[in-house]
């Protein structure tokens, strides 16, 4: 069910201009509004791919539409956009909420850590994971992340985790620009989906390594986009029905060529992935 935002917390990073909020349910959510500078599209990417993410079992937050009503924005005048010089306010109604994995009072997120903590995080395949999904989707953003210490039998999906062992773990974060943004298109580049770190992929020897999830794209169903545009309020796609059924058409026909999508990765300057042994 839907919540109410009911507390402030700070503003966010970003060309979205989004914002930190507590709604009523008790959680913490990353709001981005309908009328943000990037696009009222990024709305709807952002919801599609936390459906497709969540199908294909990436490591990725729980997403939420968050409801800010006009008595909300009257009392929280911090709410507002920036435009230049000139202040935008938020219109009234339902956004977009990705949840933060904890109390931001508590929890310690980082968006960078060293590299040899980079390589002791705990579910850092989820970085390959990851790229299968920005290759299909046309990510044009930057492969975004965040990283969190956590008690690891919350956050892998195995089993024999010592109930109590803690340990870094990333979550992949920040999907407007699916899509290629507000353009939905797939415009094609050796770059895309890849994180500038390359040392995630240093295992990298064949698409194999890329298993289970590019087997879950090349046989994925329709019917996860179709949950994600029967909870979609009806406003956020009004007169772009038919460019969005376009791209949703695009999407699902480019799940065959989701083995040539990750062969180009290997054109990328100073390529990604030297141990590949496959011909």
């Amino acid at each position: 069910m839907p919540v109410n935002a009911r507390r402030f917390i700070r503003k966010m990073r970003g060309g979205a201009q989004a914002h930190l909020l507590e709604a009523d349910d008790g959680k913490f959510y990353v709001v981005k509004f309908q009328n943000n500078p990037q696009h009222r599209r990024i709305l709807v990417n952002e919801m599609i791919a936390a459906e497709i993410l969540t199908h294909l079992q990436i490591a990725s937050p729980e997403y939420q539409i968050v409801r800010l009503s006009r008595e909300f924005l009257a009392a929280n005048p911090d709410v507002y956009l920036q435009t230049g010089t000139r202040r935008v306010p938020v219109e009234p109604g339902w956004q977009f909420g990705s949840r933060h994995p904890g109390n931001p009072d508590t929890l310690a997120i980082y968006d960078f850590i060293p590299d040899a903590l980079l390589g002791q995080v705990a579910n850092a395949d989820q970085f390959r994971a990851v790229l299968v999904f920005d290759r299909w989707t046309g990510n044009a953003d930057g492969r975004q992340s965040v990283f969190f210490r956590a008690q690891l039998k919350d956050w892998l999906a195995q089993p024999g985790v010592p109930p109590r062992k803690q340990g870094f773990v990333t979550l992949m974060i920040d999907h407007g620009f699916v899509f290629n943004g507000p353009h939905w298109n797939f415009p094609e580049s050796a770059l895309t989906g890849l994180y500038p770190r390359r040392m995630v992929y240093q295992t990298v020897r064949s698409l194999g390594d890329f298993e289970p999830w590019l087997s879950r794209v090349l046989n994925f169903p329709a019917e996860v986009i179709d949950k994600a545009l029967r909870q979609m309020p009806p406003e956020w796609i009004a007169g772009d029905e038919a460019e969005l059924e376009k791209m949703l058409e695009g999407l699902l026909r480019r799940t065959r060529r989701m083995p040539e999508l990750l062969h180009g990765c290997r054109e990328a300057p100073g390529n990604p992935f030297p141990r590949w042994v496959e011909g």
